[in-house]
């Protein structure tokens, strides 16, 4: 091959492609051949790549080597260029995701379009990230948000977005509108604000690795490289380059055969790469049900509502071992809680009732019915909170199976327990009603507090005795985390629980590697730098050193003076304890008790409408504002006509 000649006009490098007796020549030489014809396209590619690039440089180039190695790269400084993304030069499929979040940084789950929150959604934020990874590509609108970036201070979105569904006013504000047109976008539960979800489930259809299929004219459609996502900087590299396997010579095609696992996208990896870290993408399961809807093909929602015991600081001395009303002795210090009576009641709301008194009735839904079943419903001491980080075999200090670790004949303990313990709500559901977890949390409340007994759920469940839900306040958002999501393909027998039956590929598992990466010093997408566990460890850790500071700044405080704060008998305020009744702190699961006056019995609170009155009066009203726009639309329309006879 003779090298280019170099006088400063723009040459088309040429290839010594001879032909001859290609015929006669065995395998091996035509597969040497071809080798050779790639590395001259190679490097005869990479050389009018660099004669442009110094052509139009404003310092040509005096020299030019007349041949680069194959590896070498433009050195164009010229801004990258971004080649337009066709979506129809991708397949798609459709999958389900299983994510994580953690709830304080958001405003709940759902996006509903023209509402502004002063948080980001977690669907805002999921769909940006879908359309940055160019796994999804809705149509968006003009005037609405096209960005992938996330907004989070309150002041900054509100001087971005406009709010309701109009158009922008001028002032550079736009719409922010999630298309999820064209996506088979479906979810599972609808979190509110604060709420955490460990199991969340959404089914979408996204961009796949999978060759389109053949046109109606029986040509191929252009195939993109395995991980392109439509992004290049006008460069070429040896991955460019189309490569041949020799398997394919023996055939009439060189197409090869798709895994849909091994060679797809990888779909955990890439989204964790652009999500937030408080949101993380567990697993994904590369085939649902033709017929899969992640909200109706869920049979059972699991909730946990985390608590301590004592569940706020408890009072010292004698006072805290007086009732709410300063009349007789209470059966715990108040600060605690009594799980047993709390499990007691918790047991009640097993079965299929009629949940209206636990719940928050949306009159605008117009709900027919509140009954729902709960399949499980306890109160647990919860031995959770990073302790696999310590016993796992695989993670554990001394590498052994269990968390305890006999050394020179001395059992070694991995982990000690200190401080409170821990308890969860656990409730498991075919579905719930809005806010039916925390409404059910905080009676239990009342009734570890000793405020309530739990036949008060026997109460709150009879609506035929009760028909109107009674104004107490629910229990507070930061604790409660929807757990998992289950999508059986059959009916467990009796006291069987419910198993799923999606073929969920996680982070890290074996089946999941080839698509990421065929590198060792690579990370699996589990371990590693920037890797799910990674992350989650770090905000662990975060959040343990706050506690441990807090922890043990609350055990100095405590531990210091000459003790007589815990025999004075003062009460909160200052009073002695003879003043009779007290103020009344009441636990509904945030970090400080509630102060209240007199505590009034939930029975003995005022009561809402019932269901039926409540949806009448809502429908009313929705009717009377239709017709008064009804009636001004007609007068308009007849102002108008005057107008014109005029």
């Amino acid at each position: 091959m003779s090298a280019p000649a170099h006088d400063g006009t723009k040459n088309t490098p040429s290839i010594d492609v001879s032909t001859q007796e290609h015929t006669t020549q065995s395998p091996s030489k035509l597969l040497s051949r071809i080798s050779d014809l790639e590395r001259q396209l190679r490097e005869q590619t990479a050389l009018l790549a660099l004669l442009t690039s110094s052509a139009s440089s404003a310092q040509p180039t005096t020299s030019t080597p007349a041949t680069l190695p194959s590896r070498r790269r433009s050195r164009s400084h010229s801004p990258r260029r971004v080649r337009p993304f066709d979506p129809s030069l991708y397949s798609t499929r459709h999958i389900a995701l299983k994510f994580a979040y953690l709830g304080a940084s958001y405003g709940g789950f759902e996006h509903a379009n023209g509402n502004i929150t002063p948080q980001p959604t977690i669907e805002e934020v999921l769909w940006k990230a879908l359309r940055k990874a160019r796994l999804i590509s809705p149509a968006v609108e003009d005037g609405a948000d096209s960005g992938f970036d996330v907004l989070w201070g309150v002041e900054e979105r509100r001087r971005r977005y406009v709010k309701g569904g109009g158009p922008a006013n001028g002032d550079g504000k736009v719409r922010l509108d999630l298309n999820w047109e064209g996506c088979q976008y479906s979810k599972c539960g609808r979190t509110d604000r604060g709420v955490s979800a460990f199991g969340q489930v959404i089914g979408i259809r996204v961009r796949s690795n999978r060759p389109v299929e053949k046109t109606a004219t029986g040509e191929e459609e252009p195939v993109p490289k395995n991980g392109d996502s439509g992004m290049s900087n006008g460069t070429l590299e040896d991955d460019d380059m189309p490569a041949i396997d020799t398997d394919d010579l023996a055939t009439d095609s060189c197409k090869k055969p798709f895994d849909p696992i091994r060679d797809e996208l990888p779909y955990i990896s890439l989204l964790n790469s652009i999500l937030p870290p408080s949101i993380r993408i567990l697993a994904w399961c590369p085939s649902p049900p033709p017929n899969f809807d992640a909200r109706f093909s869920c049979r059972e929602r699991r909730y946990k509502y985390f608590f301590t015991n004592p569940a706020f600081c408890p009072t010292p001395g004698a006072l805290g071992m007086l009732r709410g009303d300063g009349k007789g002795a209470a059966e715990v210090r108040e600060g605690w809680l009594d799980v047993e009576k709390m499990k007691l009641a918790a047991k009640k709301l097993e079965g299929l009732h009629d949940f209206r008194n636990l719940c928050k009735i949306d009159a605008s839904k117009q709900m027919s019915s509140c009954v729902r079943r709960v399949t499980f419903a306890d109160v647990v001491e919860w031995d959770g909170g990073a302790r696999n980080v310590v016993e796992h075999h695989g993670l554990n200090q001394y590498g052994g199976s269990t968390a305890k670790t006999i050394v020179n004949g001395l059992t070694r303990m991995t982990a000690k327990e200190t401080g409170p313990k821990v308890y969860t709500f656990c409730v498991h559901g075919t579905a719930f009603l809005w806010h039916q977890v925390r409404c059910m949390a905080a009676v239990l409340f009342l009734i570890g507090q000793g405020l309530e007994e739990p036949s008060i759920i026997d109460e709150l469940l009879d609506i035929d005795k009760n028909p109107g839900r009674p104004m107490y306040e629910m229990a507070d958002d930061a604790p409660l985390v929807l757990w998992d999501c289950i999508f059986p393909d059959k009916d467990p027998q009796p006291g069987e629980e419910m198993a799923d039956s999606l073929d969920w590929l996680y982070a890290g598992d074996e089946a999941t590697i080839p698509s990421l990466t065929t590198s060792s010093t690579k990370s699996d997408g589990k371990f590693g730098t920037g890797a799910v566990v990674d992350e989650l460890w770090t905000q662990w850790r975060d959040a343990k050193m706050q506690e441990v500071l807090a922890g043990s700044l609350l055990d100095l405080a405590i531990s210091q003076g000459d003790g007589s704060s815990f025999e004075r008998g003062a009460t909160r305020d200052g009073h002695s304890q003879s003043a009779g009744l007290r103020t009344q702190k009441v636990f509904d699961g945030s970090s400080r008790a509630r102060i209240q006056g007199r505590y009034v019995s939930v029975m003995n609170k005022p009561k809402m409408d019932s269901l039926e009155v409540l949806n009448a009066k809502w429908l009313k009203s929705r009717n009377a504002r239709r017709a008064q726009e009804e009636a001004d639309a007609r007068g308009r329309d007849s102002e108008e006509t005057n107008a014109e006879g005029e």
